[in-house]
């Protein structure tokens, strides 16, 4: 599955190119993401705990990440398992950034493929509201961080925790809200 995202940072393009090549402190505004050990040539190890639908997986798993100063372009390559639950999952998430007026454009582009039993419950609708609220709490952990003024201050700030019920009643909300939205546009 592909998810589409893009957000606005209000800081400059690079103060927040130089904020995303910093691996360990980008992973401290991914909710539920942690990482276990830094390896050579942009690889990394880490753990990734999700909940999708009733189920729960902590994947742990591998990731190549690679950029381009010059494009200010990145890559995230990434695969893993959940030992417990026998899923498995993999992502390849294309970023880039763009000075725009007011800060900096960030563009994502990820192509998602879960297996096994969470494939069950990773509805497209779903994981893409998901995603979608997990975008705003990176995006509030990052300018967070960018206007801490000491690198102690900013390496406190962390993601908010995402309990399921609240990633629940958010999807449910989007729902109920894109059903009146064809309601209302179909008696036009």
């Amino acid at each position: 599955m592909n998810i589409e995202q893009e957000f606005t940072v209000a800081r400059p393009l690079e103060q927040v190119w130089d904020f995303f090549q910093g691996v360990p402190e980008v992973v401290k505004c991914l909710p539920g993401a942690e990482l276990t050990e830094e390896l050579v040539d942009g690889q990394f190890k880490g753990k990734l705990d999700v909940k999708v639908g009733p189920m729960s997986v902590s994947f742990d798993g591998k990731a190549t990440v690679t950029s381009d100063a010059a494009a200010k372009t990145g890559v995230i390559e990434g695969s893993g398992a959940d030992r417990r639950g026998g899923s498995r999952g993999k992502v390849k998430v294309e970023y880039s950034l763009a000075e725009v007026d007011g800060g900096t454009k960030v563009s994502m582009d990820a192509d998602i493929a879960i297996f096994g039993p969470a494939a069950q419950f990773g509805r497209v609708g779903l994981i893409k509201e998901m995603s979608s609220r997990l975008i705003v709490d990176f995006t509030v952990c990052l300018e967070g961080k960018l206007a801490a003024e000491t690198v102690e201050e900013s390496q406190a700030i962390t993601a908010v925790e995402v309990s399921g019920a609240s990633l629940f009643f958010a999807s449910l909300w989007a729902a109920i809200a894109a059903f009146f939205k064809k309601l209302v546009g179909g008696e036009n």
